[in-house]
């Protein structure tokens, strides 16, 4: 049960005082170890039975609590929110009056289902908070069966032909009639609501000579789904060009823009790029879910020195701290987790993305715009005239922005930033590349932590097996040291989609500069003697904390192979 708001939930015990600081941090370490969210880990505990938990909670939100199953639901209500946009909210009508509508929520917490629906339907709305689990029932008894699979709406869109074959004659206008046909309209927000449901992080639309295919990112892992007919791409890529504010018209040049939207009664943003190909405009959604992100540095299984070390690092007076890795490896969760840390009422954090991914309350974001002349070097130089404590650059991409970010750290205050290497070492080598003299690298950098993220094996078909000797030899790893370990893998069941992992677990390794570093920086020294020194002072490489993922049973040997 509100799975997505384990930190709501905390505030509502915190503010009513019915557990501990104690108890609280055992439970979300609980909740952490399960999987299960706080909610449900407070009520096994015996601290709070269900009722009371969801009277809480209808307390701090100020919504009227309903305890049991209405009998009847105001028919006139029920009229005015259609099925579709009750489905997508996740609400069900129970009441309406001139003025307003009370609406059963799913996700009491989810601000964006009274802004839009106050706006959509013109009247006030008002929360009822009652037990999530009777929504489903509530709305299958008020609307019926949801009829809309993919592929039901698939075979009825082949009916009606709805579609088109070819954009060369279409104006802008046609464009827009196609994307917003009901049934165009419906296929998108399935696929949308399939991959929020998956835990998708990216979706692609795919079009080529005579095929049109959608696949979904899951885990780092892209998986395709049934193709819809070649004819649906112009529509469907229409229908996410208006939901995004893109230029219909344009299908010349690459274009990004942004949607924001309520899937399943979760607010979800979704970032979107477009790219014109051979055969048409190919579009992939970036799925920015906060419910599946949790922007927590103690919640990213990193090991217990390392944490330690960032906390240090982040709370230094100045000095640099990058976040090195590959795209999609993590580092921006890790870089906003490490400012969620310092975001207090008495130190002012600026941050410079390529886009904002993430809102944070308390943060000045800015996000860099390549039209306008507004990259991270003017940012940045923007930055240190407004008093900031602490600083994040999205990325260190060229010379200057990294002279600036030294600058700024030489000058008292804290940048972290992101950069593109292999391993920690390797991203001093990078900066010197870049043009960067070795004594100022090695006057303003503090630490370089270098991540990549692997699948994690599903807990619920986890089987111990014996490795072939071939995939010992691929480890490096020592005979002694592997002696009496258990190895595991996923069998594959339904709860992982049969592909044996479910979700994604961090690998780390950090490098804090010493003195004898700086000795090496400012002699130009090559990475293999840089990393050789870190070892040397207790770094422990990627493909080591590879090892400890592998003999903790959260990942495979093949998965550390393949990333580090």
């Amino acid at each position: 049960m509100f799975e997505d708001h384990n930190q709501a939930i905390a505030d509502v015990f915190q503010k009513n005082g019915q557990v501990t600081q104690v108890q609280l941090d055992e439970l979300q370490q609980t909740a952490q170890q399960t999987g299960k969210s706080l909610a449900d880990c407070l009520i096994d505990s015996g601290t709070a039975d269900r009722p009371a938990l969801l009277k809480a909670v209808a307390d701090y939100l100020q919504f009227e609590f309903l305890p049991q199953v209405p009998s009847a639901l105001d028919e006139l209500a029920t009229k005015t929110i259609k099925s579709q946009v009750a489905r997508m909210y996740g609400v069900v009508p129970f009441r309406m009056d001139d003025t307003s509508i009370t609406v059963l929520a799913k996700d009491p917490f989810n601000s964006r289902v009274v802004d839009d629906l106050t706006f959509s339907l013109n009247k006030d709305i008002k929360i009822v908070v009652i037990d999530p689990d009777v929504i489903d029932g509530l709305m299958t008894a008020t609307y019926g069966e949801e009829d809309s699979s993919i592929d039901a709406l698939l075979a009825e869109i082949k009916g009606s032909k709805v579609g088109a074959d070819s954009d060369a004659d279409l104006e802008a206008k046609d464009l827009e009639n196609l994307a917003n046909e009901t049934p165009i309209i419906r296929f998108v927000n399935l696929i949308m609501q399939q991959a929020i449901r998956d835990k998708a992080s990216d979706i692609h639309f795919e079009p080529f000579e005579d095929q049109f295919r959608i696949r979904y990112r899951i885990d780092g892992a892209l998986y395709e789904m049934a193709p819809p007919p070649k004819s649906l791409a112009i529509p469907v890529i229409s229908r996410i060009k208006v939901l995004s504010n893109l230029n219909i018209a344009e299908r010349r040049i690459p274009q990004d823009g942004r949607i924001k939207m309520t899937i399943a009664g979760r607010p979800v943003d979704l970032r979107v790029s477009t790219l014109p190909t051979q055969f048409g405009e190919s579009v992939v959604l970036r799925v920015l879910d906060k419910s599946v992100v949790n922007l927590d540095l103690a919640k990213l299984s990193m090991p217990d020195d390392v944490l330690v070390s960032i906390r240090h690092l982040v709370n230094l007076p100045n000095g640099i701290f990058i976040v090195t890795g590959p795209t999609g490896s993590g580092k921006t969760t890790t870089l906003y987790s490490a400012l969620r840390e310092v975001n207090t009422i008495d130190i002012k954090i600026l941050t410079a993305e390529d886009p904002v991914e993430y809102e944070i309350d308390g943060i000045m974001q800015v996000a860099v715009n390549h039209q306008v002349g507004l990259d991270f070097a003017k940012a940045l130089r923007s930055f240190l005239r407004q008093d900031p404590d602490k600083i994040m650059v999205g990325e260190i991409r060229d010379l200057e922005t990294a002279q600036i970010a030294v600058q700024a750290s030489l000058t008292g205050h804290v940048v972290l930033a992101t950069l593109h290497t292999n391993d920690a070492p390797g991203a001093i080598t990078r900066m010197i590349d870049m043009g960067l003299e070795p004594f100022l690298i090695s006057a303003s950098l503090e630490g370089i932590l270098g991540q990549r993220l692997v699948r994690r094996i599903c807990k619920t078909c986890k089987t111990a097996y014996e490795p072939d000797h071939e995939m010992i030899n691929l480890l490096g790893a020592d005979p002694l040291q592997i002696a009496d370990r258990q190895f595991y893998y996923g069998k594959g069941c339904p709860e992982c989609s049969q592909t044996g992992y479910r979700g994604r677990q961090g690998l780390f390794e950090l490098m804090v500069v010493t003195d004898a570093q700086r000795e090496l920086i400012t002699k130009k020294a090559p990475t293999l003697v840089l990393k050789q020194k870190a070892i040397e002072q207790g770094m422990r490489t990627l493909r080591d904390d590879g090892m400890r993922a592998i003999f903790d049973g959260l990942t495979t040997v093949e998965e550390v192979l393949k990333y580090t």
